[in-house]
């Protein structure tokens, strides 16, 4: 880098006031300083873009690297997954013939699942959804009470003063 030191600046100075002259050099320093400006603006871009690139290479080579542990997962996973279905299958081949009579799902169907039956229980009779010593306790009302009942029953109760 260039190095200039305040002693450098003035005389740089100096040559340019007698140079350029007094009225010109206002003029030409603001044109200096936006052809400064832009020249920075213009390496910062630069800088910018690569630094942008760098970070797009960087995380190709991460995707890359984590698609590849993905199909490594997914192998292992596909081999353990065909192992077990040739062990269940070893492990359930006698057991195909037998008769489970009528269990909680109602038995098995012919291709091997279990068979819906629908609950011995009638679900069209209303359950309460909380009990009434619940209700209670935390102070649910449980009976209806008109507008005029409720403020009659909470309007404060006026004593009557006899002196």
């Amino acid at each position: 880098m260039i190095d200039l030191g305040i002693s450098k600046l003035a005389l740089i100075g100096a040559v340019a006031l007698i140079v350029i002259g007094p009225e010109k050099l206002p003029r030409v320093a603001r044109t200096v300083g936006a052809l400064l400006g832009k020249a920075q603006r213009y390496v910062a871009d630069v800088k910018a873009e690569v630094n942008r690139s760098m970070d797009l290479e960087e995380l190709k080579r991460m995707k890359d690297s984590v698609e590849g542990a993905a199909r490594d997962v997914q192998g292992s996973m596909q081999s353990t997954a065909n192992d077990f279905e040739k062990s269940w299958s070893e492990a359930t081949a006698g057991l195909e013939g037998l008769d489970y009579g009528s269990d909680s799902m109602g038995g098995i169907g012919s291709d091997g699942y279990p068979v819906y039956t629908r609950p011995k229980k009638n679900w069209r009779i209303k359950q309460k959804a909380m009990p009434q010593w619940y209700k209670a306790r935390t102070g649910v009302r449980t009976r209806t009470q008109s507008g005029a009942a409720r403020v009659a029953r909470f309007r404060p109760r006026t004593f009557s003063s006899t002196r």
